[in-house]
């Protein structure tokens, strides 16, 4: 998923090779990089900055979430979807295991608070899953048992990032809830996940809700929470353009 980025860091920049490729979703694409240098210790949530030879002025920076929290073996799982003209998916589309990657990294704020003291409340966009995706299994692989819902909405049915990973989870954890929804554009999206929430968020001192997507799906759902009495710092977000 690729997520806006932030400026004026000092940054250690590497190369990457890539050890696998894997087609998702029709429109998603899976890359398995290894850092060559040293190994990034990062957080469920946070992404690095891939540097591509391309554009007028390169590199092009792009910023994308990891899958999968980290690992002894260091490799890093990023997901990316094909954007019509996209000059970054459009060359990442190209990329093959065997060749090798700039990136910089990590970054971001879009993580896990500690201890997730009440029900953790997952909207995400398409491929705004990615990162919730990472949490939910560092959350897992610790035992977590804070109810989660996940309302996760995608462009088309066979778009549905994680489909069939989250319809188990949800059948093997009676505390984790997972909504699919299908909208093809963002006012679409928003309001059907309006309608769902309404429906769903009844005590809303006891959810934590943590947004993902486009800045015309993120606002809007903030501003829902807020208007129904939420502070607007409690309130997490992460966009991706």
């Amino acid at each position: 998923m690729n997520v806006s980025e932030g400026r004026g860091m000092a940054e250690f920049t590497q190369t990457a090779r890539v050890l696998s490729v894997t087609d998702l979703t029709p429109n998603v694409r899976q890359l398995i990089l290894l850092p060559t240098t040293q190994k990034l210790a990062f957080q469920p949530g946070q992404w690095v900055s891939l540097k591509l030879p391309v554009g007028s002025t390169p590199p092009l920076n792009r910023a994308y979430s990891m899958a999968v929290p980290a690992s002894p073996s260091g490799e890093l799982t990023l997901v990316f979807d094909r954007v019509p003209d996209g000059l970054g998916s459009r060359y990442l589309s190209q990329i093959r295991a065997g060749d090798e990657l700039l990136l910089s990294g990590p970054y971001g704020n879009f993580v896990l608070p500690q201890p997730p003291d009440r029900e953790l409340l997952f909207i995400a966009q398409y491929t705004g899953l990615v990162p919730i995706r990472c949490m939910l299994k560092a959350m897992y692989a610790h035992r977590e048992t804070v109810p989660v819902l996940v309302i996760a909405v995608g462009p088309a049915e066979d778009e549905l990032l994680y489909h069939q990973e989250l319809l188990s989870l949800a059948l093997m954890r009676p505390s984790f809830r997972y909504l699919p929804l299908v909208a093809s554009g963002e006012e679409s999206a928003v309001a059907l996940t309006v309608s769902m929430l309404s429906q769903l968020v009844n005590d809303r001192s006891k959810v934590i809700p943590m947004l993902c997507g486009t800045k015309r799906f993120v606002r809007p759902l903030r501003g829902y929470f807020v208007e129904t009495g939420y502070d607007r710092k409690d309130v997490k977000t992460e966009t991706y353009d």
